[in-house]
């Protein structure tokens, strides 16, 4: 959420970068409409409030003197009652500039690329080379099918389109993925959490999810609960409403959780097999740090996610989202994306984004800085979140890059002291 401060400041700013998103400016107007309005509630409040507490004394030095204070007391009964129509006025003003606020999205770092569309985003790294088959390659729901480990057709059966099963070999496999994912980022120092994967509507909100993005949730109406998108949305949660302590920043959390997105709007995108789908399964890592570090940190954190497919020997690039692409939430952002060999194009599974204090702010996430002679002042920490990484499209270029002409599966060298079995 956007600092109101910085809107009522800065205003010209805040809607050059707007347009820099292909967003519309205008909400910028109507919010500093209602906010003029609201600066002038609290003005006659405080203006009334001032008059009450002198009058309260007036009032007490006329009892002490055993005079009548009777009509004073009842001019103060009718300020008191303007004072409270005005406070509850101001609620509703405050509701109704955060429920705009909820739906601008967070302002372009300085050195994000423009851009109106992806195809303006930039290559900043691809890494190993292209493999070069001379036989015809099977895509992965093909090879799925030959070695009956996932089965798309029973997961409809079971839940709908877009809830694969996993099945044998290929269940074993995913379960690899996902421990030497988090093993990996444990080692570079990332704590390990396993939390809810469904959430209240508190913690959603803190996380920029809703109401935004409510439509593509999985909600469940009797007790008001999501079911994640992802992890980051526990994870940032852990913290939220807290005042950290500054030596303890950076806070490096990695989680593995299932994660179910409805898309609504998807339709007609690729949507068969693991192109796209509704529960998938992904390990986050998220950052929480001091301000002046999180686009250090950043790069620490896309240089983990690479280090996975780098480790499992899988032909990736990175590229860096324009200003017309960027999330919600993100201020700068890196797409990883893998190759498909069947579907010849890349696949993205992976998404790093520095969200500074966007989240932060309604998640009211905090630390004390220390400054010189002991003192402290209280500041929003810096979030950023990253998928380290999502398996279902890393799947799809795993089982396509390593068939062999014999027809069989390698399994990556990485993943072999988890699975037990090199070749499928």
């Amino acid at each position: 959420m956007l600092d109101i401060k910085l809107i009522r400041e800065n205003p010209d700013y805040v809607r050059d970068k707007l347009k820099l998103r292909n967003e519309d400016d205008k909400v910028i107007l109507k919010v500093l409409e209602i906010d003029k309005k609201r600066l002038e509630v609290i003005k006659k409040a405080e203006t009334l409030k001032e008059i009450r507490n002198k009058v309260s004394d007036e009032i007490g030095a006329m009892k002490k003197k055993k005079e009548n204070a009777a009509e004073k007391i009842s001019e103060m009964k009718k300020v008191s009652d303007d004072i409270k129509t005005l406070d509850e006025e101001l609620k509703k003003i405050d509701d109704e500039i955060k429920n705009e606020l909820y739906y601008i999205p967070a302002l372009p770092a300085d050195n994000v690329p423009f851009g109106k569309t992806a195809d303006d985003n930039v290559q900043v790294k691809i890494s190993g080379e292209k493999k070069i088959f001379d036989f015809k390659v099977k895509d992965h729901i093909e090879l799925s099918k030959k070695f009956d480990i996932l089965d798309f057709e029973r997961g409809a059966k079971i839940t709908g389109s877009g809830f694969p099963l996993y099945k044998g070999k290929g269940a074993t496999i995913e379960r690899a993925l996902i421990n030497y994912m988090l093993d990996t980022h444990i080692q570079n120092g990332y704590c390990e959490v396993l939390t809810p994967v469904l959430v209240n509507r508190a913690s959603m909100e803190a996380a920029e999810k809703v109401p935004k993005f409510e439509e593509d949730m999985y909600h469940v109406d009797l007790d008001d609960l999501f079911a994640i998108p992802t992890a980051e949305v526990p994870i940032i949660n852990i913290h939220r409403d807290e005042i950290l302590k500054q030596e303890d920043l950076p806070i490096k959390y990695c989680g593995f959780t299932n994660c179910f997105r409805r898309e609504a709007g998807s339709y007609g995108k690729d949507t068969k097999g693991f192109l796209r789908v509704h529960q998938f399964n992904k390990v986050e890592l998220i950052n929480i740090c001091l301000p002046e570090n999180s686009y250090y940190e950043m790069e620490k954190m896309l240089a983990d996610a690479c280090r996975i497919l780098e480790g499992l020997k899988v032909h990736y690039r990175v590229i860096e989202l324009c200003t017309g692409d960027i999330g919600f939430s993100a201020s700068k952002c890196y797409d990883i994306e893998v190759w498909s060999y069947a579907e010849n194009k890349w696949l993205e599974a992976s998404s790093v984004s520095n969200c500074t204090d966007f989240q932060s702010r309604r998640a009211m996430i905090r630390f004390k800085r220390i400054l010189e002679g002991g003192k402290t002042k209280t500041e929003l920490v810096h979030l950023l979140n990253g998928s380290g990484l999502a398996t279902s499209r890393l799947m799809v270029a795993l089982l396509e890059a390593n068939q062999t002409k014999e027809g069989n599966i390698i399994v990556p060298a990485a993943l072999r002291k988890y699975t037990g079995f090199e070749i499928i």
